[in-house]
């Protein structure tokens, strides 16, 4: 009896775990994904990972696209774009993303996603902070 509870409870966690991995690995999906829609100046494609609140802000893919370019601009050209940290709270993911942008200078960006009730991942919000400066 004892060693059955134990394999429960060993089988609880390792299965939260791999859902965890999943879940991280659907976001950075997501984020990559517009990433490579905004290399490719695909609005449209960019702004369907946005979460229901920033459409909102932001009413059409054009606009998306623009405010992108012009308050961005390190993730909409960039030399490099490498995922770090994630940490995971509720239906909530905050993803760290390591940018070196078209000068040269490295970036950090801290995407959040939220989950939706479909159980996909849209993106929430992204703030970029030059690599070094303080908060």
């Amino acid at each position: 009896m004892r060693i059955a509870a134990l394999l429960v409870a060993i089988s609880l966690v390792f299965g939260s775990t791999a859902t965890l991995a999943d879940d991280v690995a659907a976001a950075q999906g997501v984020i990559r994904a517009q990433e490579q829609a905004l290399a490719r100046d695909d609005a449209a494609a960019a702004y369907s990972h946005a979460a229901p609140a920033i459409k909102e802000i932001f009413s059409a893919p054009d606009v998306f696209m623009s405010m992108v370019r012009s308050g961005y601009a390190p993730i909409y050209r960039h030399k490099s774009f490498e995922f770090g940290e994630s940490k995971i709270e509720g239906g909530w993911i905050a993803q760290r993303v390591h940018i070196i942008d078209a000068n040269g200078e490295a970036w950090i960006a801290l995407y959040t996603l939220e989950q939706q009730p479909d159980g996909s991942y849209k993106i929430t919000g992204c703030s970029l902070l030059k690599a070094g400066q303080a908060v």
